[in-house]
């Protein structure tokens, strides 16, 4: 596995329905992913398509989002999709922030929303292979 690229998937609590379901529908093209998620995403989407033995970390107010970050700095994860809820206060919104900003300062792709996830999703499988590993050429 340790080959395979790693991609994170996270939701807010009114997202999850909406991540289980692109799950659903890129479930041949996630499973050429090691999988990461927040914990209450990873139980869902685990409980849904357990073919994708997603790892899920903790939940993202409970530290989880710093888990994520923790992957991508040390180059484990090749994108993150984190579907947000932009209409709900997060109490844990500077864990967002650093999250997002992880994602932006080592250059991995970063969607936002189902619209940003279905493109990575489709260019990806247009090439037949997942986004490059962190630091390759």
């Amino acid at each position: 596995m340790a080959d395979r690229p790693g991609l994170a998937l996270v939701a807010h609590d009114r997202q999850k329905d909406e991540i289980v379901a692109f799950a659903r529908q890129y479930e041949e093209q996630l499973g050429a992913f090691d999988l990461f998620a927040t914990g209450t995403t990873g139980g869902r989407i685990n409980a849904a398509l357990p073919t994708l033995n997603v790892t899920a970390l903790k939940s993202g107010p409970l530290g989880g989002d710093q888990q994520i970050g923790a992957k991508i700095a040390e180059g484990t994860l090749s994108a993150l999709i984190f579907f947000m809820d932009p209409l709900t206060p997060m109490p844990h919104d500077v864990d967002v922030k650093a999250l997002t900003r992880l994602a932006v300062v080592y250059d991995i792709p970063l969607a936002l929303n189902l619209a940003t996830a279905e493109l990575l999703m489709d260019h990806h499988a247009g090439l037949g292979s997942p986004p490059r590993k962190p630091g390759a050429a």
